[in-house]
């Protein structure tokens, strides 16, 4: 997939699936801005690596006068964007908190950053693209967004997974075919990839129950889905808009 020519804004460009997708977003002949509200080692090696096609914004994007001083940083850098995903994971303190214990102000700050945060984000990066020629939009959404968990894989451990997550995920999925409709003619593509969990220090019970539900390898990395990513993002799927692309090795099924 040869991205030569892109300019894509990554939010949440970051952290551990954000900075693997800038990564590959450069490594095919793209311009990347990763936009974060904290830098990272990797974001450096991006940056002495790639110094003519990479550069970094520090901000909450899912603030959005923030995110219009990104995309403005990105086409004083590169021009007119021609892509953004939308990776970014802010949590609050009660992040991972069980059902029976939610308290309101972390529920609504959570729902607020992530789902109405991508909502608004995307508004702003679709009014810089209507200015240019279009492009594609990638919304990173989950497994957890398709159906319920499967509970009895965190049996023993201190594992949760807050239904705020899955509420939201379902809401990202909803929110690319409601635009994919709503965009028509604008030539202007969103779609969502929901990756399988991502490998990050989880006990070992919890990562021989995942495996078992999984066909090949169970827990992914990083890297195992940036391919997803980078495709949508290509001319190559020009004509694939509002889809959901999951890559779980075979978990959901």
């Amino acid at each position: 997939m040869n991205l030569s020519g892109a300019s894509v804004l990554v939010a949440g460009g970051a952290g551990r699936l954000g900075s693997a997708i800038s990564h590959s977003i450069l490594q095919r002949g793209g311009n990347v801005l990763i936009a974060d509200v904290v830098d990272s080692p990797v974001v450096h090696d991006l940056l002495e690596k790639y110094p003519d096609s990479v550069g970094f914004f520090k901000g909450d994007i899912t603030e959005p006068t923030v995110a219009d001083e990104a995309i403005d940083t990105a086409n004083r850098r590169f021009g007119t964007i021609s892509g953004a995903v939308q990776s970014a994971y802010p949590r609050s303190a009660g992040w991972g908190t069980r059902f029976e214990d939610l308290l309101p102000a972390f529920l609504f700050e959570d729902l607020q950053k992530q789902l109405g945060g991508t909502i608004l984000f995307v508004q702003r990066v679709v009014t810089a693209l209507r200015k240019g020629s279009g492009g594609s939009i990638v919304l990173m959404s989950s497994i957890q967004g398709l159906g319920a968990p499967k509970f009895r894989h965190y049996a023993g451990t201190n594992m949760v997974s807050p239904i705020e997550y899955s509420s939201i995920k379902a809401g990202v999925n909803a929110v690319a075919r409601y635009l994919a409709k709503y965009l028509a003619g604008d030539q202007i593509r969103v779609n969502t990839v929901s990756p399988g969990g991502i490998l990050d220090r989880q006990p070992d019970t919890f990562l021989g129950r995942y495996r078992e539900e999984c066909s090949n390898k169970g827990m992914l990395d990083a890297d195992d889905v940036v391919g997803a990513v980078c495709f949508l993002l290509s001319d190559d799927a020009c004509y694939i808009n509002g889809h959901n692309l999951v890559v779980d090795d075979g978990w959901s099924l």
